[in-house]
């Protein structure tokens, strides 16, 4: 699946929800609420590290790690959506931008060694 297929995925599932949110509580998700619904799923993945590493105690696995990679992943496209980011293209762009400041200090710090 490319990003576009994974957007396209991510939003049937955000529409479904949105069914079930006005079932159960008469509303959808704002913005905000995604913003603290993806803090959320930080937490229980940075537990889930800590588990993976042997610092805490989380039960799940590495079953429950990739769950919570992929609701990360999953907050992280709708919040893109919702505020008209064109993820593929900001993401190339930004790894560029990454990439040449990270070689430049790189280059500096070899120059200064």
């Amino acid at each position: 699946m490319d990003i576009r297929e994974l957007q396209a995925r991510a939003l049937v599932i955000h529409d479904l929800y949105d069914e079930l949110n006005l079932a159960q509580r008469g509303r959808t998700w704002t913005r905000t609420d995604f913003m603290l619904g993806f803090v959320g799923d930080v937490g229980d993945l940075a537990k889930l590290v800590m588990a993976a590493e042997g610092t805490r105690a989380m039960p799940g696995g590495k079953e429950a790690l990739e769950h919570e990679l992929a609701d990360c992943l999953w907050s992280v496209l709708i919040l893109a959506q919702r505020y008209e980011v064109d993820l593929e293209n900001v993401f190339t762009r930004t790894m560029g931008e990454l990439e040449e400041n990270i070689s430049a200090r790189l280059v500096r710090e070899s120059g200064s060694a």
